[in-house]
């Protein structure tokens, strides 16, 4: 084994809150190790957008022209094309992103293996010691936190004041520090498709919208790509499988609702294609020992409302806020972020099953009541507040939009 050091934190998990926390502690001077598991960020069909609330956080952590560089695209506006509307009037009630939050001038929708090199990259810049590629990793919490990690075929030790888990849903430090977690089933089945060559799709646009049994997403970035989304009932498993998957997707996209629908057919389609379970997860605390943890280790939202790079940022920039503004790290520094968590968690749960309820009921009801929504949610604060939480954040809407009784109300409109 080579010989133990002993640093201030080990960020056990490279990917975009791990990274985005390890470049703000290496900035302030902190000894950081960042261990990532991976040597290349590979296209999964992850999450590929910052809402507005989102960029909030990126701006407080210093992060914005990082991903600016790694090829982000701010996007302005929001056009809800969808079956129960006339495509000139949903291009007509289109929402002005960039003017949820004052100074921010839309969603961030960026490429997440790009956004994840871009940021351990400026974790290394600002002093941290990054090392991909690392095997096992064995976490010791409590008074005196300690890390092991294989590398190259070399067992590493490293004693450290804080262990941060960043190490996704399958986290290794949540399971070994004995930090429970909480699941719902399936609420849907999504997958995604990055494609090229998508011409005629504008790209300051973003679009969500309901046409028969499906629910679809479409996020554009710079030199006509977008990320493209499919959510279906779970009963549907492997509706979108086998050898002409992409091309079944892209069919699937011809849809009625979306004016020059059949640009998708000529769009360029990457080989990853892959559907996923959605639902919600929350550790029973957030907060051990000599340790925290942030971004999906901590738990996640139902990617139907496309939460995750803003949780994952906020949990970096709360978690950053507690370590410099306290000289003990034990757990009672992370009092705030845990609460703080625990309610935007709940409030996003909310905003998930209200989203799958609304956009995925595929009956004449269900087409009803998004259609009695759309004529009441811009005058109602309370009954929009869960839907205009994805994009402010659940703290910028009134607290009462996630009440029991304010959705049965939502509910009953039809």
């Amino acid at each position: 084994m080579a010989k133990a050091e002993t640093i201030d934190a080990v960020v056990v998990g490279g990917g975009i809150a791990g990274s985005a926390l390890a470049t703000a502690l290496a900035g302030d001077g902190y000894d950081v190790l960042l261990l990532e598991r991976q040597t290349v960020y590979r296209d999964k069909v992850r999450g590929e957008v910052i809402n507005c609330w989102g960029v909030v956080e990126l701006l407080q952590l210093g992060l914005e022209k990082v991903l600016l560089e790694a090829g982000g695209t701010y996007v302005n506006r929001f056009v809800g094309f969808d079956e129960t509307v006339t495509p000139e009037t949903a291009q007509a009630n289109a929402l002005h992103l960039d003017e949820m939050l004052p100074g921010i001038p839309g969603v961030l929708d960026v490429g997440h293996p790009e956004a994840c090199e871009a940021l351990a990259t400026a974790a290394e810049q600002s002093g941290a010691k990054v090392i991909r590629g690392v095997g096992e990793v064995t976490v010791t919490g409590g008074p005196n936190p300690n890390v092991r990690y294989e590398y190259n075929d070399v067992e590493y030790e490293v004693s450290c004041r804080i262990v941060v888990g960043a190490d996704g849903r399958m986290s290794t430090v949540r399971r070994q520090l004995g930090i429970g977690l909480r699941q719902t089933p399936p609420n849907s089945l999504g997958g995604g498709m990055l494609v090229e060559d998508l011409h005629d799709w504008p790209v300051n646009v973003t679009s969500i919208g309901t046409e028969g049994d499906l629910l679809y997403f479409v996020f554009p970035r710079d030199g006509a790509r977008a990320r493209l989304y499919l959510l279906h009932d779970v009963a549907q498993k492997g509706r979108f499988s086998g050898p002409d998957r992409q091309a079944e997707f892209l069919k699937a996209f011809q849809l009625r609702c979306i004016p020059n629908s059949e640009m998708f057919a000529s769009a360029t389609p990457s080989a990853s294609c892959a559907f996923y379970p959605m639902n919600d997860a929350w550790a029973d605390t957030p907060v051990a020992p000599g340790a925290v943890l942030v971004g999906d280790a901590a738990g996640w939202s139902d990617p139907v409302v496309g939460q995750g790079l803003s949780i994952a940022l906020r949990d970096a920039r709360m978690v950053w806020d507690a370590l410099r503004s306290h000289s003990r790290w034990s757990p009672e520094a992370f009092a705030s972020y845990a609460g703080e968590r625990e309610t935007r968690m709940r409030r996003i749960r909310v905003s998930g099953s209200v989203r799958t309820t609304m956009n995925m009921t595929f009956t004449p009801e269900g087409a009803a009541r998004r259609k009695a929504y759309a004529r009441t949610w811009h005058t109602d604060p309370v009954l929009a507040g869960s839907r205009l939480a994805t994009f402010k954040g659940t703290d910028q809407v009134p607290p009462e939009s996630f009440a029991p009784e304010t959705i049965k109300r939502l509910f009953a409109l039809g």
